[in-house]
C-alpha cells in the first residue's frame, strides 16, 4: 500500500460526473414531460376524441373538414369566446363517459353559441397481440352515458337512452338542407324538456337536437360522425353533410375541436408554468444554479479538509504561544537574566563543568573554551540584561546562541 499513488481511489471522477449530469438532465426532462406531456403527445389512443385513429375517434372527419378547406383547430385550452359578432368556429365537445359535469358546465359557459356536444358512447380496450395497428382497439361496447354530461341549467331535464332499433337511413333536413342519416342498430338518443329535436330516432327521442334557449347542438350517437362512420363512402358522405349543416345553422365559420376534456389540453399548474413562458427564465436560473453547485463540488472533489486546532498541540506551539504572549505584553527585555542562566546551565551540563561554582566562576570556566579572538561569554552575558530595546536583546541574544552552538555542536 505504500508504493500506491496518493491520488488513487475508489471512484472515477470522470465516472461520477458522467452519472451525476446525465441524472440532472433525465430529472429535469422527467418533470417536463410530465408538465407539457398532454400538449405534446399525438392523441392516437385509441379515444372517442379529434386525435384518435381508432372506430370512436374523430380523426376522420378532421381530415375530410381540412381537405375540403373547411378552418379547423384543434384546441388544446380552454378559449373565451368573447367576440363582439356573430362569427366563429363550431366548437365540438366529445367528452369521455368518465367527464366531470362541471367540465362541460364551465366549456359550455365560457362558449355563449355554437357548440355542437358529441356524447359518448363506445367503451373501448385493447388486448395485447390482438391490436391490428398502434392506436387502434381490440374490442368495445356499447354503454349509454350518464344523464349529468347535459347539465340541468342548460338543457333541463334530460335523458340519454339506446332504445332497440334496427339499423336504418332516415331522412333529415337542418338549416334547410336535406340528406340521409345512417343510423346505427339501437342508436343512443336524447329526451327532455329544454331542448328541441332535429333528427328524430327510430323509436322516440333525438338522435340530434338543439338548446331551445341557445345554438348548443347534441349529437346523441357519435357513430353519425365518428371514424366508424367512414366505413362506407354513404355513411362517411353523411356524416359531412351533419356536421356542415349544422355549422351553417349554427352561423358559424370554422370548426374548433375540443380536447381538454379527453386529457390532452395545458391544464394550469405550477408544474407546467415552471417550462412556458415567462416563468422558464426562473427555472433555467435555478438549473444554472444547480449546474454551478456541481461545478464547485466537482472542482473540490476528495475529502472535505478538516480545519486545523486553534492551539496547536506539540512542545514547539507551546513555546511559540509563550513567545507570543510575551510579545504581546511588551516583556521581551524582562527575560534576558533567564535566557543568559539557560544558556550557562546548559553549556556547564554539557561539558562538565566543576559543581559547586558560582555564575561568575562558570562564565570564566567558558570563556577559556573559546577560540581567541571571538566574543567572550562573560562580556556578553552581562552586556545582554542591560540592553535598551528589542534590537540590542536580539543581537545578544543571537550571540550567545552562536557561542552554544559552536561548543556543543548541537547547531
Amino acid at each position: 500500500m505504500s508504493g500506491a499513488r496518493g491520488g488513487d481511489h475508489g471512484f472515477n471522477p470522470l465516472l461520477i460526473a458522467g452519472l451525476v449530469l446525465v441524472g440532472v438532465i433525465a430529472f429535469v426532462a422527467l418533470w417536463a414531460l410530465v408538465a407539457l406531456g398532454p400538449q405534446l403527445s399525438n392523441g392516437n389512443d385509441g379515444g372517442g376524441h379529434a386525435l384518435s385513429k381508432a372506430a370512436p375517434g374523430f380523426a376522420a372527419i378532421v381530415d375530410l373538414a381540412e381537405r375540403a378547406g373547411a378552418d379547423v383547430e384543434l384546441r388544446r385550452r380552454v378559449v373565451d369566446d368573447d367576440s363582439s359578432d356573430d362569427s366563429g368556429p363550431l366548437l365540438i365537445l366529445t367528452p369521455k363517459h368518465n367527464s366531470k359535469t362541471e367540465e362541460i358546465t364551465d366549456l359550455l359557459t365560457r362558449q355563449r353559441d355554437r357548440v355542437l356536444l358529441v356524447l359518448p358512447k363506445w367503451q373501448t380496450l385493447r388486448i395485447p397481440g390482438r391490436t391490428p395497428k398502434p392506436g387502434w382497439v381490440s374490442a368495445g361496447f356499447p354503454a349509454a352515458p350518464s344523464d349529468a354530461l347535459l347539465p340541468e341549467p342548460l338543457f333541463g331535464k334530460a335523458r340519454i337512452r339506446a332504445p332497440e332499433a334496427k339499423a336504418q337511413a332516415v331522412a333529415a333536413e337542418v338549416a334547410g338542407r336535406r340528406f340521409a342519416a345512417y343510423l346505427p342498430e339501437d342508436a343512443q338518443v336524447v329526451d327532455g324538456d329544454g331542448i328541441e329535436p332535429l333528427i328524430e330516432g327510430a323509436n322516440g327521442g333525438a338522435v340530434l337536437s338543439r338548446a331551445k334557449d341557445r345554438d348548443i347542438y347534441i349529437l346523441a350517437d357519435p357513430d353519425l360522425i365518428d371514424n366508424l362512420a367512414f366505413a362506407s363512402r354513404d355513411r362517411g358522405r353523411a356524416a359531412a353533410m351533419l356536421i356542415d349543416a349544422v355549422a351553417e345553422d349554427a352561423a358559424a365559420d370554422g370548426f374548433a375541436f375540443d380536447l381538454t376534456l379527453n386529457g390532452f389540453g395545458g391544464q394550469r399548474s405550477l408544474l407546467r408554468f415552471a417550462f412556458v413562458p415567462p416563468f422558464i427564465g426562473i427555472t433555467l436560473c435555478l438549473i444554472a444554479a444547480g449546474l454551478l453547485a456541481l461545478w464547485q463540488a466537482w472542482v473540490r472533489f476528495g475529502p472535505a479538509l478538516k480545519p486545523g486546532r486553534a492551539i496547536p498541540v506539540s512542545k514547539a506551539a507551546l513555546i511559540a504561544n509563550s513567545a507570543d504572549l510575551v510579545r504581546q505584553a511588551r516583556r521581551e527585555l524582562d527575560g534576558a537574566d533567564a535566557y543568559v542562566a539557560g544558556q550557562r546551565s546548559a553549556i556547564a551540563r554539557r561539558l562538565h563543568a566543576p559543581s559547586g561554582i558560582d555564575a561568575q566562576a562558570t562564565d570564566a570556566w567558558i570563556d577559556r573554551r573559546l577560540k581567541a579572538g571571538s566574543d567572550l561569554f562573560s562580556a556578553l552575558a552581562r552586556r545582554l540584561p542591560l540592553a535598551r530595546n528589542r534590537h540590542e536583546f536580539l543581537e545578544g541574544a543571537q550571540a550567545l546562541s552562536d557561542i552554544r552552538k559552536e561548543l556543543l555542536r548541537d547547531g
